[in-house]
């Protein structure tokens, strides 16, 4: 299957309008809701119900099994046309030819991680300020992650960025930017009008009962904030 993301651009050749409809709904993975199911079961049930992009994120699997999760997760996306990126394991990502990677400020640097992945992978930051979201956009950043922008119980870390920090964020950069964090179906509108193209979520997808109707939903909302 063709992935069609290339375009020349400086420190990346990926094709950032494509990039910017790809994020509209970015499910995060979580296996703390596998009950009987397998993440394999989940993720498609996601794709089926609307969402355009997955981040496999994986902060306990020892690399072998964290390997099969991914090579199998990727041809699944491939067979939705989605995007399947790698949270913040570089070297994983590049090894099994992931469409792209995700870090955060306290991983690698960006420049770093474009360097290894070379300039035709989709290479996401995570940032809370204007100055660190220039900054990885400098560094080669072809999107960017913003939050957490309401209170997140997946992320207890997670600095809370404000509507205002967002909207000055998106008008900073010429990359594409998503809002993570806290983010469900009750309070998506509220993001209308802060410049982002898309969010991303976790547990709104993954807790969620009926994983395909809570993404249909969440899909739904989404196009209705972005218009």
């Amino acid at each position: 299957m063709e992935i069609h993301w290339r375009k020349e651009q400086s420190m990346s050749c990926v094709n950032r309008e494509q990039l910017r409809k790809d994020l509209l709904l970015y499910a995060v993975t979580d296996r703390s809701w596998l009950g009987n199911e397998t993440l394999y079961e989940q993720v498609e049930k996601a794709l089926k119900g609307g969402a355009t992009f997955i981040q496999l994120r994986e902060k306990e699997l020892d690399e072998e099994h964290f390997m099969e999760e991914a090579v199998a997760l990727k041809e699944l996306c491939h067979k939705y046309h989605v995007p399947f990126v790698i949270n913040d394991n570089v070297r994983i990502a590049k090894d099994m030819d992931a469409d792209g990677v995700h870090v955060g400020q306290s991983d690698m640097e960006a420049d770093d991680v474009r360097k290894i992945l070379g300039e035709d992978k989709i290479l996401g930051v995570s940032a809370q300020t204007v100055e660190q979201a220039v900054l990885a956009e400098k560094m080669g950043a072809d999107y960017l992650g913003v939050g957490a922008v309401f209170s997140t119980s997946t992320k207890k870390d997670a600095a809370d960025v404000s509507k205002e920090t967002l909207k000055a964020i998106c008008e900073a950069v010429n990359i594409p930017v998503i809002a993570i964090g806290g983010i469900g179906a009750d309070n998506i509108l509220s993001l209308q009008g802060s410049g982002i193209c898309g969010i991303a979520v976790v547990s709104a997808i993954f807790a969620a009962k009926d994983i395909e109707a809570a993404t249909k939903v969440l899909k739904d909302r989404t196009e209705k904030m972005l218009k």
